[in-house]
């Protein structure tokens, strides 16, 4: 950890503010701060945005280092606790903090760079050495001006091994993340068109690429890449490359390669012996960037067979040739990351290989490609012969480039127009890759093309939720923090629009069930802290990954992850200890505390951000004399803890029920569960969900016939039933079947009769003016989801999360 007072100095920046602060973190956007102690923001002016309009929100958070530019002017007595390092350009110092950060380390660097690849290189070379070295790497494509700093920021005094991503888009860029890095190991992918439009030739760009490895021993790359080995030579003809390819020369060469299924068995020559390898997929892109890591690790000097068995468990990166299944027998290849004439051209190498291997026809759907430096006639010439020499059966355009140019094809001026003409109907038997620059949000064709969809739908009022929170804030104090509970995917109620809703709303904490809960939300932009509340611990390398913080119940957790986090050569990670008070589900029991607190004593590496417990039964009065003996005991636990820990930690306790009810024990922080959907005792809470549907048929059913499978629907009189497209498989529970569940229509209520189906289930309509369209309400206004928990015999939160996904979810806020 570096005073702001060194850190000044390295950025040759005056300093203005107390010089002792400790600076632990860096951050440029304000949005991913969420830990003020120890972080340094630096306010960046762009185009669209003005970092320095930040400072005022993120000081009343509690931040006090900061990096500004002196031309903006800013009013430092409005600060009067925080320190600033005034500087001409805040990315440079940025980048300077960065580097001397980086001095400090004495590791293996590794730098990786090229047109295409790189993120996939290096996620896999990490996943390779993960057991052999503690290591760094870049958090997903952070490669850039900025990324490249914060990359290199995360090395400290635990970590063995850094590998950092290196990209650039103009002439001069490569120097300026050279120095930040310091790389002693480069690893080259390969040379393609992407920023072609701002280089002269493709000479150029390698050039501008090759000078991250001034200061190199060795460069490792494939033999295949022609131009870029000579290129390399040429410049320096004294480092050592090692290459990969099948080439006699190769380090690493490849002796021959079999397709099983779908993996591919190869042999590989490496120092005059045969390694058999097995890799985890069958596509040419895929095998050459796993020899590459593959290279890459035996090189840093990771075990042979620790290599194989790495290989052989490779996990995809997404949205870089992800395969996923498709609608009518499709299969949907998602490249939907980046696009330029070099990856596409790998790309429908992928698609003609999958799509030749499934007996498939073959679909491009690509959208305009901005980083080419060619002129539209040539870009589209290009990408006309590319579809012809790969035997494309259908390519669909996608921007106002494509939509103009292929005047007599299928083309669609904007992903909106996109979607506006979609029909499902259009796409069968089809191998589809859809590639694309992320400005046109393809995921939004690739939802529609990998989902099924139906008309029942959960209606889900923002502005009910926002109530309900203000509620739960009226009952504690304004200093008491808020975690808010959007496990099993938001109480049925749609994970990321709930999760970003209550970041607008500014609660505090998030709290998910599971690892792939919380990465879900951050991959969709959530950046306020996320605790996971069932930390399975092969899920902790990706929990670090994505900065998730675990529930920590047992020695047995609290040591793998202590030693997860050791490898990633991480330290101060928070965890939040669950105590065991009575409800004797997960926790630490009072036995166990001094043995607790010896082992978080003695290491450097964990921190306790909180310590909590859960109540058995805050929501009857009858277990009122239990849960108050449960908050005594917690608090006697806490503080055992915090004396012996000798640190601060946030203590909480309550749910939802507790916090109407037991107004003493709120502690710092307040969990709001199922009553921030609606569901309590106070008047003033409003339901979030409303589960519609509609009549799919009317029909009449005579007296003495049956309804349903098994027969249970008997009809005892002539009757009028309507047939409504919602099952058990959407979360209506058989338990409703025959006359125990109820919907509303058109100002009646009306039992089910007979079995509830999977994708469907009857009603009775006798009486009734109702017709095929009409909307039905499952539960809402009218039929309450209390009401339906009582008649299942359950609770009102196995109704909430039983609601499957398939059901589309639709957001409603005024």
């Amino acid at each position: 950890m570096h005073t702001i007072y060194e850190l000044a100095n390295a950025a040759g920046g005056q300093l203005i503010g107390n010089p002792t602060l400790k600076v632990q973190n860096l951050y440029f956007d304000s949005r991913k701060l969420f830990a003020p102690e120890g972080a340094m923001f630096v306010a960046i002016k762009g185009s669209g945005q003005n970092g320095h309009r930040f400072i005022s929100s993120l000081y009343d958070k509690g931040v006090l280092c900061y990096v500004v530019n002196k031309k903006e002017a800013v009013d430092y007595f409005r600060f009067p606790n925080a320190s600033f390092i005034e500087v001409d350009n805040t990315i440079w110092a940025l980048q300077a903090i960065a580097a001397y950060h980086r001095s400090f380390f004495s590791g293996k660097v590794v730098a990786i760079t090229g047109s295409n690849g790189k993120t996939i290189v290096k996620e896999w070379l990490g996943q390779i050495v993960e057991e052999t070295y503690v290591t760094v790497r870049s958090p997903r494509s952070y490669n850039s001006q900025l990324g490249v700093p914060l990359s290199v920021w995360m090395l400290n005094e635990n970590a063995e091994l850094g590998i950092f991503e290196a990209g650039i888009s103009l002439p001069g860029e490569m120097q300026s993340i050279a120095n930040v890095i310091q790389p002693e190991i480069g690893i080259f992918t390969n040379i393609g068109d992407p920023h072609q439009e701002n280089f002269e030739s493709l000479e150029q760009k390698l050039h501008e690429k090759f000078n991250l490895y001034e200061g190199v021993k060795v460069v490792l790359m494939a033999s295949k890449q022609k131009l870029v080995c000579d290129a390399f030579k040429k410049r320096f003809p004294n480092k050592r490359v090692f290459t990969v390819g099948n080439e006699g020369d190769d380090a690493l060469r490849l002796l021959s390669c079999k397709i099983i299924g779908e993996s591919s068995t190869a042999e590989l020559s490496w120092k005059d012996h045969v390694l058999k390898v097995c890799f985890p997929f069958t596509d040419v892109i895929s095998i050459d960037n796993g020899m590459l890591a593959m290279l890459s690790a035996l090189y840093l000097g990771v075990d042979e067979t620790e290599v194989v068995r790495k290989i052989e468990a490779l996990q995809p990166v997404a949205m870089r040739l992800e395969q996923k299944e498709g609608i009518n027998n499709c299969l949907l290849i998602d490249d939907a990351y980046n696009s330029d004439i070099s990856s596409l051209s790998i790309a429908l190498d992928h698609l003609n290989q999958m799509g030749a291997r499934k007996g498939l026809r073959k679909t491009l759907i690509l959208s305009d490609i901005f980083q080419s430096g060619l002129s539209q006639d040539e870009l589209f010439f290009k990408v006309q012969a590319l579809v012809k020499e790969k035997e494309v059966d259908r390519l669909i355009g996608i921007g106002p480039v494509l939509y103009q140019m292929m005047d007599a094809g299928e083309a669609y001026p904007s992903t909106d127009a996109f979607l506006k003409h979609f029909k499902i109907s259009a796409f069968k038997d089809e191998a589809i890759l859809l590639k694309g620059s992320r400005a046109f949000s393809l995921e939004r064709i690739s939802s529609l093309l990998e989902l099924q969809r139906h008309k029942t739908v959960m209606e889900v009022d923002l502005n009910a939720l926002a109530n309900n929170v203000q509620y739960y804030k009226s009952l504690v104090k304004p200093h008491t923090k808020l975690l808010a509970m959007v496990k099993a995917f938001s109480y049925g109620s749609g994970a990321f629009e709930i999760a970003n809703f209550l970041q607008h709303h500014k609660v505090d904490y998030l709290g998910v069930a599971f690892a792939d809960e919380g990465i879900e939300l951050r991959e969709a932009g959530i950046s306020l802290p996320i605790i996971v509340m069932n930390p399975e611990i092969s899920s902790f390398q990706l929990m670090l990954d994505y900065d998730l913080e675990p529930e920590i119940y047992s020695f047995e957790v609290l040591d793998a992850f202590f030693q997860t986090t050791k490898r990633y050569g991480l330290s101060d990670v928070p965890v939040h200890i669950k105590l065991d008070s009575g409800m004797h589900r997960l926790g630490f029991l009072p036995d166990q505390i001094d043995d607790l607190i010896g082992v978080l004593a003695k290491q450097s590496v964990l921190k306790v951000s909180s310590v909590f417990s859960h109540l058995a039964g805050t929501d009857e009065a009858i277990h009122d004399e239990f849960t108050n003996q449960q908050i005594t005991l917690f608090t006697q636990m806490s503080e055992r803890l915090e004396k012996g820990l000798q640190v601060n930690f946030l203590r909480h306790i309550l749910n939802s029920a507790g916090v109407q009810r037991f107004t003493d024990a709120k502690f710092d922080m307040v969990r709001l569960g199922i009553g921030m959907y609606g569901i309590g005792e106070s008047k003033q809470l409003m339901p979030v969900a409303k589960l519609k549907s509609y009549i799919s048929q009317v029909k009449k059913v005579a007296k003495g016939e049956t309804v349903g499978y098994s027969r249970v629907g008997k009809v005892d009189q002539d009757m009028v039933i309507a047939i409504v497209p919602i099952g058990y498989a959407d979360g209506l529970d058989r338990r409703l079947s025959n006359g125990v569940g109820q919907f509303y229509i058109n100002g009646a209520i009306v039992p089910i009769i007979g079995n509830v189906c999977m994708d469907m289930c009857m009603v009775n309509v006798t009486g009734i003016q109702v017709s095929e369209g009409d909307e039905v309400e499952v539960f809402g206004d009218h039929c309450s989801i209390v009401q339906m928990a009582e008649a299942m015999g359950t609770i009102p939160y196995e109704v909430l999360t039983g609601i499957s996904r398939r059901v589309k979810r639709i957001y409603s806020y005024e």
